[in-house]
């Protein structure tokens, strides 16, 4: 059983700063892939960033120069860095992980979702 779970979220001013945290936790071997997706009500699940267990870094084009993606592998955990917040980035984030089990298979796990509201 794998488990992922977010925390950091909350509410913040336009312009304001956010750390989003995601630990893994379970029977993992290791993590591939990890990423940060987001959900604003009515709309889809989109990428937000992305980071190999190499730490080469991926970033959809809405948030390139005001978000980091990192991660620490011993610590089965992932962040976002979230600076120069705007309205539109309000919606749900979610974590991602590619997991590799004992079993020597690989799975993706979601959490349960972390909500971010910008607003004044």
């Amino acid at each position: 059983q794998v488990q992922l779970v977010e925390s950091g979220g909350g509410l913040v001013q336009p312009g304001g700063s956010l750390r989003l945290s995601c630990a893994a936790s379970g029977s993992i071997v290791s993590i591939n892939a990890m990423g940060w997706y987001r959900q604003a009500p009515g709309k889809e699940r989109d990428m937000v960033a992305s980071i190999t267990s190499g730490g080469s870094t991926n970033y959809a084009d809405s948030v390139k120069g005001r978000f980091t993606i990192s991660r620490d592998n011993a610590k089965n955990t992932v962040y976002l860095q979230m600076n120069s917040l705007k309205p539109e980035d309000t919606a749900v984030y979610y974590c991602h992980g590619l997991v590799v089990l004992t079993n020597a298979r690989t799975f993706g796990y979601w959490g349960p979702g972390t909500q971010v509201t910008v607003s004044s």
